[in-house]
């Protein structure tokens, strides 16, 4: 995500320090992007200063008590784990929270919470297009904009309905910029209230404006990723894959990061795949990783979210599988199919000798 051009040299060099990012830089590169005056997630990926950076960005779930209330603790020790497994932003209050189970309340308290713990370490956005008009959308994203977010995220489905052209999407888009002052924003393809894909006529006009940093893909189309990269090549606008199947030729076409839910069991795999998807020493292993997570998205995507909270139970978190959007519990059956899955990730570790992170 781009930085905001009100924070100082220092907080810049804070929010995106080296440790945070999980890079190593050749000596003098701080210094050299300090006289430049330019965040280095802005530099051209030909420039030989941090070209080619790729982040995870988990789409966070939201760990509930036994009675179905936000446990604030438990998200800051979620927090703690996905940044050991190398997440470099958050996406604090989206589908995978079950955002649309929560109260306004809820969600901003949610957003709040994230951002203060996050303390700048590394980006945070959040969703802030809720509400039954633009006005009121406008008002709600101001609201999350007073968090501290990095990002005001607009679900593509909240500002048209399905039997809408893209006409009226762009023109509501209008609408929400004139209503939003100078807040950075971003898109998401969230599958509700429905699935509304960007075309590439909207995706043009939304790169087109200079506020727009940030978009989460759901369309699970290659062809029309590729479209997109191409579009937003070279331009402020962050691209990221929510699709495991699709993620290696996304990155290595461009795309900024990736954003699955399968984050949400093993984050340290989609963290390698950010970091080795262009490393052309790796790219056997980046191969065989993206098949393999690409076979394993079927069988983690049922029963989701409580699915990933036992499968983080697993690995050691004390998460208590409650969730808002599924009250049914675990079947036995398919906690042997995670426990098998926990088992196979355990050899993913292995071969990509990757530490898998204790909690």
């Amino acid at each position: 995500m781009e930085i905001t051009s009100n924070l100082s040299r220092r907080e810049f060099l804070e929010k995106m320090a080296p440790a945070a990012l999980g890079i190593t830089l050749a000596p003098g590169i701080i210094q050299a992007l300090q006289a430049q005056g330019t965040p280095f997630f802005l530099q051209k990926p030909t420039e030989s200063t941090v070209k080619d950076i790729r982040k995870f960005v988990p789409v966070m779930i939201t760990p509930y008590d036994d009675y179905s209330k936000i446990d604030f603790n438990k998200v800051s020790r979620l927090i703690d784990f996905y940044l050991a497994a190398g997440a470099k932003g958050f996406f604090a209050n989206c589908l995978s929270s079950e955002m649309f189970y929560m109260t306004d309340e809820e969600r901003i308290a949610l957003t709040k919470h994230v951002v203060k713990y996050v303390n700048g370490k590394v980006p945070v956005v959040s969703t802030g297009s809720f509400g039954e008009t633009v006005k009121k959308k406008a008002a709600f994203a101001a609201k999350i904009h007073d968090t501290g977010v990095d990002a005001v995220i607009l679900i593509s489905g909240h500002l048209a309905r399905k039997d809408q052209s893209d006409d009226v999407l762009i023109e509501n888009f209008e609408k929400m910029f004139e209503r939003t002052g100078s807040m950075r924003l971003g898109t998401y393809e969230c599958p509700l209230p429905y699935k509304r894909i960007i075309s590439p006529k909207v995706f043009s006009f939304l790169v087109s404006n200079k506020r727009m940093i940030y978009h989460k893909d759901t369309s699970e189309d290659i062809t029309q990723i590729k479209a997109k990269l191409e579009i937003c090549r070279g331009t402020q606008m962050e691209f990221y894959d929510a699709h495991s199947a699709t993620a290696l030729e996304a990155l290595q076409n461009g795309a900024k990061g990736l954003s699955p839910i399968s984050g949400n069991f093993y984050p340290e795999i989609h963290s390698w795949l950010c970091e080795n998807a262009n490393n052309l020493s790796r790219s056997a292993e980046a191969s065989w990783i993206q098949d393999e997570i690409a076979k394993m998205e079927p069988v983690i995507s049922k029963f989701y979210p409580i699915g990933s909270k036992y499968f983080l139970q697993k690995r050691g978190l004390p998460i208590p599988l409650t969730c808002r959007s599924n009250s049914a519990q675990l079947p036995a059956e398919q906690r042997k199919i995670l426990d098998g899955a926990y088992t196979i990730f355990l050899g993913w570790c292995e071969r990509l000798e990757i530490r898998a992170v204790s909690v």
